[in-house]
């Protein structure tokens, strides 16, 4: 009996120290999508500050972000994110791209709200029509300048 006690002991000690596979971490759409908005709020801020070296910075973080989301979350509730995002976001992220090349405010403003009306509509598909994605009314941090000056 004591044996059997001790061979179990044993072996329970053994399955503990075996190594484990270390574990992947996966963002979920929600830090992902956290992620994205805050690069929304950045990129209005910058194109109103006039500073379009940062709006150009931000605009390519946002489609970074929308690359995660697809990438690392590609099926939401049996919705396919990349089938979502990419139609949706392909004019509005084509036309801020010229907006910011061109230095054009009217048409930044034009094509940014383009963008916002597609996030809310691709949320709205998703079964997500409560979060509706608008112009920021104020700068998501305040440690960071937005204007054009140095």
């Amino acid at each position: 009996m004591k044996f059997f006690a001790l061979l179990a002991l044993f072996l329970s000690g053994i399955a503990q120290a075996a190594p484990r596979e270390p574990e992947t971490y996966v963002p979920g759409l929600g830090e992902i999508m956290g992620s994205i908005q805050m690069r929304h709020a950045k990129l209005w801020f910058a194109a109103k500050g006039g500073n379009w070296p940062l709006a150009s910075y931000e605009l390519g973080e946002l489609k970074e972000g929308f690359e995660d989301a697809a990438r690392y979350q590609p099926d939401f509730k049996g919705k396919p994110i990349a089938e979502m995002l990419e139609p949706a976001t392909r004019k509005p992220l084509s036309e801020l791209v010229k907006a910011i090349d061109e230095r054009d405010g009217a048409h930044f403003a034009r094509a940014y709200d383009q963008l916002s009306r597609a996030c809310t509509s691709c949320h709205e598909s998703a079964g997500r029509g409560f979060i509706v994605i608008q112009r920021p009314t104020a700068p998501p941090v305040t440690d960071q300048r937005y204007d054009a000056r140095r």
